[in-house]
């Protein structure tokens, strides 16, 4: 069977061509199981991911089951799974915060034409040359401002003003909050944590994410825990996805909003290629990168009419999604089925779940995500390590788009120099 290569540069969905080359009853049955597999895990991890974003939970499970669906129907790899991502937090977070919920829902639609444009100007391939100190700088930044931004949930703290998005004010007003510590919380937020790195580490084929969150819900029930969960934050979640709608689309608003949907637009396609990439590395086969563009954005599009927030392809989803023995897009759109089933039959279970539950996954998203042995690698050498400083540092201080702007400018200028100098040479 050909890995792809020669048709990477097709518009083509890779559904078409599995079913072109045909589909046995033994691989819907290996999809079957691994589309399982991934909604397990994509279950606790896209409600605290919503959570995290400012926004309430059910709006990840949309992203998830309207966003996951189409990514894996239209896109250009066989085993991507999109959903909301932990990348996005920041992002979202700060988008909700300035112009609502409407406003999000917009920069969301437009962020999705955007990369739909990208994917149809066949730019797919500029987005993957950004330099490797930029990626593993901006991640790692990623990681540490959304850890920042899950201490409040990890500890049950009280605020007597309103949280900060910037990093420093942030730790200086959750600093001023520490007396009011609930070590209820932080003993369920750090244990869930704990509990998913033991049992990753002897138990690797469980789903340690939901098996942490249902044992802090259970135990936050039985004991009475005077913790703050999803139910009495949020209310209940709704019984199934809601009719679409389009946001706002006042000129007004969209010219506001455009400079976020630029920014979502840039760490959406960056992501999205970073996974189809490591896919294509476990699996030996080829993505077509301007059709998985044009996919996902089609999938930001339809997430914000239906309410949720923006799609990426998921890099630990779709390694899960791999290592469960998934043979095609279909486990990824019957993952997205499983999660609708969750939403239409068992959606008031997830009122017990404490927030604090999914401050510790969210803890352990940031470690995995940060790339710790390649940042102490690149390190190394002072041209890499110039560049992943000022990416990570402005990545921290300022925002994501600055950040990559920042490291690939330098990353330029470098590339610049060094050409001068071996010309000089000569």
């Amino acid at each position: 069977m050909p890995d792809g290569t020669a048709t990477a540069h097709l518009y083509r969905p890779k559904l078409i061509t599995v079913l072109d080359e045909g589909y046995s009853l033994d691989a819907l049955r290996r999809d079957g199981l691994a589309a399982l597999t991934v909604a397990i895990v994509a279950l606790p991890l896209s409600m605290a991911i919503a959570v995290a974003s400012g926004v309430s939970p059910e709006r990840g499970l949309y992203t998830s089951i309207i966003g996951g669906f189409l990514v894996s129907a239209l896109g250009g790899s066989r085993f991507q799974i999109g959903g909301p991502a932990g990348a996005f937090i920041v992002l979202v977070a700060a988008t909700v915060a300035k112009f609502g919920v409407e406003g999000l829902l917009l920069t969301v639609l437009l962020s999705g034409g955007l990369l739909t444009l990208l994917g149809a100007l066949r730019l797919g391939s500029l987005i993957r040359h950004i330099p490797h100190p930029v990626t593993i700088g901006f991640t790692a930044g990623i990681a540490v401002t959304i850890l920042a931004s899950q201490l409040k949930e990890l500890g049950g703290l009280t605020l007597t003003v309103p949280e900060p998005g910037a990093l420093i004010p942030k730790l200086v007003v959750l600093g001023h909050a520490l007396s009011t510590l609930n070590p209820a919380a932080l003993g369920i937020g750090l244990g869930s944590a704990a509990l998913i790195f033991l049992i990753k580490r002897v138990r690797p084929s469980w789903p340690g994410m939901l098996i942490a969150v249902t044992l802090a819900s259970l135990l936050g029930w039985l004991l009475h825990l005077p913790v703050e969960t999803i139910g009495t934050h949020f209310g209940a979640l709704p019984h199934g996805l809601l009719p679409p709608a389009l946001p706002n689309l006042s000129p007004h608003l969209i010219a506001e909003v455009f400079p976020a949907a630029l920014s979502f637009t840039l760490l959406g396609g960056i992501e999205s290629l970073l996974s189809a990439k490591v896919a294509d590395g476990m699996t030996g086969r080829k993505h077509r990168a301007n059709m998985e563009l044009v996919a996902q954005g089609i999938a930001n599009m339809a997430s914000a009419l239906f309410g949720g927030i923006s799609v990426t392809g998921t890099i630990a989803r779709t390694a899960t999604n791999i290592r469960a023995g998934a043979r095609s897009p279909l486990s990824g759109m019957m993952h997205a089925g499983f999660l609708l089933s969750f939403m239409l039959v068992a959606a008031p279970l997830a009122s017990f779940v404490p927030l604090s539950a999914l401050a510790g996954v969210l803890v352990v998203v940031c470690w995995n995500m940060a790339e710790k042995g390649e940042f102490l690698r690149l390190l190394r050498q002072w041209q890499p390590a110039s560049v992943l400083l000022v990416t990570f540092g402005v990545t921290l201080l300022k925002d994501l788009t600055f950040g990559i702007a920042g490291g690939c400018l330098l990353a330029v200028a470098f590339a610049l120099f060094g050409r001068h100098i071996a010309e000089e040479g000569e």
